[in-house]
């Protein structure tokens, strides 16, 4: 007996201590053992990343719609690893009808994709046959690219841009959105080697941070917007016309650079045949550009902190809410500096082209026009422009974890939107946009838990797990530590990782260090089960001045949730019950309430935390 005792008690503070530990797959674990990663959230002492210097010249043919380019990449392999091969993606061959795709797609969306006429490394040209070639590929090195040196890679290419346009492609038939444009090393890291996963469609990007410089040729009264610092606009806009972009570099009022007519008079840009536009991003993940000969360009700027920030927007005539986008983004920019995530807004440009993708990119977004709806045209572009923390400012790989960035995007568009709409109405949009499909969805099979790679996850599933539920997580913990030192624990884990490659365990060792706190109970609760929302008011009973209230936890998730108490005399007491009422027993848990008078009703309200079952949440007593 004594033995079975022992064994027992054995068993059960082991599985205490292994409620505290978060799961890791072996690659992960490799990388915390190898010193790249560190239990206290901070990069480890042995961290690396790789680096790309790019210098690009690219052209556009507003009649052919072909993208032809050259490039110089000076990539340093700053592992401790020899490299035999390098990894090269292209995004849009995604295009290629061979190609694999998360779902249905139309002729117009189909192309050849990518024609490689030259590649070469420290010189020595490789035969490279690219029609072969999906959205990543490997190719071998003649010569061992050695640990921390460079290598300089040469390649000349060309394109069709769709014609249907989403992410990229013709907006109309003059006007393009340019993006994922050029041939990349992939990123080479330290927990998983090359990034070979490919493109679908669904799952975005994965990036190195990398400095761009591009010098776009474009056709003659097109204008061009891009990713990074305009360096030439002396050299591609008439003088009128430069005027008023300048006087925008330093105005807080809109300013109207072009008009559609004056765009399309021919006043715009300089009239020489083909017209260079030049730009240049540092340290940045990606670069895009879009041209048009017709929309309108509206220009004003902002003042942070440390900077004064141009924002832009380039749309149809028309488009009603598009012609508010310049206010709307300067203050979207002011308010995420200041508020939430409380990280000044680190670029010097913002541009928003009315497309079709509800995308977002460095420094630009591409947005479908809304005009019979403000307030979600707002959010959208909030929710876009919130990615420039995340996945952008943060480095997130987005294929795998899409939960770090689209969580948070969809958890600031909230909070902002409760300043900008008032937080009945912002309660209201997520709720009924985000929580209700996922809480009401009847396929609950699709539902794993949210650290699930997000390439193995489709339908539903990858949906529930990127947007709503990651932002409920945040949302909860937001309330379990309050925003003081939720702030403090957040800000602990951009200044660890911005401008590097964090992984979730990063994200939970910065969030328990930057804290005080082990979170890890409230991480496994939230990030390593099949839980849901559903609470369940399971007994209740009043004696003297005390209430009791059973609640169980029958979909599992740790919620906050407010009681409301209903008086006999008519008065109405709302109680707030954070996360913390689940910290030892995530199953169920007893609520002891002071009262003074006689109780009639009793209801718990999830709020934003949509509940199952709304129907087991009231009791008369």
């Amino acid at each position: 007996m004594k033995q079975f005792l022992s064994g027992l008690l054995m068993i059960v503070t082991l599985q205490q201590v292994s409620a505290q530990e978060l799961y890791m797959p072996r690659n992960i674990k490799k990388a915390y053992e190898n010193g790249t990663r560190s239990m206290s959230g901070a990069p480890g002492k042995n961290y690396w990343q790789n680096k790309g210097v790019y210098n690009v010249e690219v052209k556009v043919d507003g009649t052919t719609k072909i993208v032809s380019g050259k490039e110089t990449i000076v990539y340093s392999n700053n592992s401790p690893n020899d490299l035999n091969e390098l990894a090269i993606r292209f995004v849009n061959n995604l295009h290629k009808p061979q190609s694999p795709r998360s779902g249905f797609v139309s002729k117009d969306f189909l192309s050849s994709g990518l024609d490689i006429k030259s590649f070469t490394v420290n010189g020595e040209k490789y035969n490279i046959n690219s029609d072969d070639w999906g959205t990543v590929e490997k190719v071998k090195l003649n010569s061992v690219l050695k640990s921390k040196s460079k290598a300089e890679i040469k390649i000349e290419w060309e394109y069709p841009l769709s014609v249907q346009s989403g992410r990229e492609g013709q907006i109309d038939p003059e006007t393009f959105y340019v993006a994922y444009s050029f041939p990349r090393v992939s990123v080479y890291d330290d927990y998983n080697g090359w990034d070979m996963l490919p493109h679908s469609d669904r799952q975005e990007f994965y990036n190195d941070f990398n400095d761009y410089s591009f010098a776009i040729t474009a056709p003659k009264n097109y204008v061009v917007w891009a990713t990074g610092d305009f360096l030439n606009p002396e050299s591609v806009l008439q003088p009128e016309y430069l005027k008023r972009y300048k006087t925008s570099l330093r105005s807080d009022k809109v300013i109207n650079i072009a008009t559609e007519q004056e765009m399309k008079s021919g006043k715009v840009t300089k009239q020489n045949k083909w017209n260079v536009w030049k730009f240049k991003a540092s340290h940045i993940t990606d670069f895009c550009f879009a041209l048009s000969k017709h929309y309108t360009w509206d220009a004003a700027s902002v003042q942070l902190k440390t900077k004064r920030v141009s924002v832009q927007a380039g749309y149809k005539s028309g488009a009603k809410d598009f012609e508010h986008y310049v206010d709307w983004m300067r203050y979207n920019l002011d308010w995420f500096s200041k508020n939430w995530p409380g990280v000044e807004y680190p670029y010097n440009a913002m541009t928003a082209i009315q497309g079709y993708a509800d995308m977002e990119y460095p420094m630009m977004i591409n947005d479908t026009s809304i005009p019979d709806d403000f307030q979600d045209a707002r959010l959208t572009a909030d929710h876009e422009i919130a990615h420039t923390y995340f996945p952008f400012y943060m480095g997130i790989n987005e294929t795998r974890y899409a939960y770090m960035d689209e969580g948070w995007a969809t958890t600031l568009e909230y909070l902002i939107g409760i300043d900008e709409n008032g937080e009945a109405a912002a309660q209201e949009f997520y709720k009924n946009f985000r929580v209700k499909r996922w809480i009401n969805d009847p396929s609950s099979e699709q539902d794993q838990p949210i650290i699930t790679m997000s390439t193995q996850v489709s339908g539903a599933g990858y949906g529930n797990n990127s947007y709503v539920k990651a932002s409920l997580s945040y949302l909860a913990l937001k309330d379990y530590l309050g925003d003081d030192l939720f702030k403090k624990a957040l800000h602990h884990y951009m200044s660890n990782w911005n401008g590097k490659h964090p992984i979730p365990w990063d994200y939970f060792n910065s969030m328990n260090t930057g804290s005080g706190k082990n979170l890890n109970w409230f991480f496994n609760n939230w990030f390593y089960t099949n839980n849901y929302i559903d609470l369940k008011i399971a007994a209740t009973a009043q004696q003297n001045n005390l209430l009791s209230i059973s609640v169980d936890n029958v979909g599992g998730f740790a919620i906050p949730f407010d009681t409301k108490i209903k008086y006999e005399d008519g008065d109405v007491e709302a109680l707030h019950f954070s996360p913390s009422v689940w910290e030892k027993d995530q199953t169920k848990t007893v609520l002891t309430i002071p009262i003074k008078k006689k109780v009639k009703s009793i209801n718990l309200d999830g709020g934003l935390f949509m509940d199952y079952t709304p129907e087991n949440n009231s009791k008369n007593l």
